[in-house]
């Protein structure tokens, strides 16, 4: 394992110096060229939190909900390198018992038992350059449970 996240951070580093060395720009522009093959990756890591807040955003943003969704757990989560940092993120959310308001909610509380519960599973694609703080949503994808 110790071996494994060894290679993981050689890659990594390889990776930011490539973006470090080519300015705004990466060597490898064509996003069908994998640098990286898929793989699994812990849900607790710093960029997989970051590129999943950004797509909650980006949902309850589309939502016609009256209400705001939140994560409830996260099944599995992949990341393969292209040209960016694409993680693949299959989570479960629920709705809140927050409106959507202009300035935001910050203390909403998924609805458990009431005529308001919804849950979806959702499949996020999501494509990042967190050193330059960028994400964007390539696809995303949701069923309700």
């Amino acid at each position: 394992m110790t071996r494994l996240w060894g290679t993981y951070q050689l890659r990594l580093a390889l990776l930011v110096a490539l973006v470090a060395l080519g300015g705004s720009t990466l060597v490898y522009k064509d996003t069908d060229k994998v640098l990286w093959a898929l793989r699994n990756i812990s849900g607790s890591s710093g960029n997989m939190k970051q590129c999943l807040w950004f797509a909650m955003q980006e949902y309850n943003k589309d939502s016609r909900d009256k209400f705001l969704f939140q994560v409830v757990k996260v099944w599995q989560v992949q990341m393969q390198v292209t040209d960016r940092l694409e993680y693949f993120i299959d989570a479960e959310i629920s709705r809140t018992n927050c409106r959507k308001l202009p300035n935001g909610n910050k203390n909403c509380v998924v609805k458990n038992t009431s005529k308001l519960e919804k849950r979806k599973m959702c499949t996020f694609w999501v494509g990042a350059l967190p050193w330059h703080g960028y994400f964007t949503v390539m696809k995303k994808q949701c069923v309700d449970v």
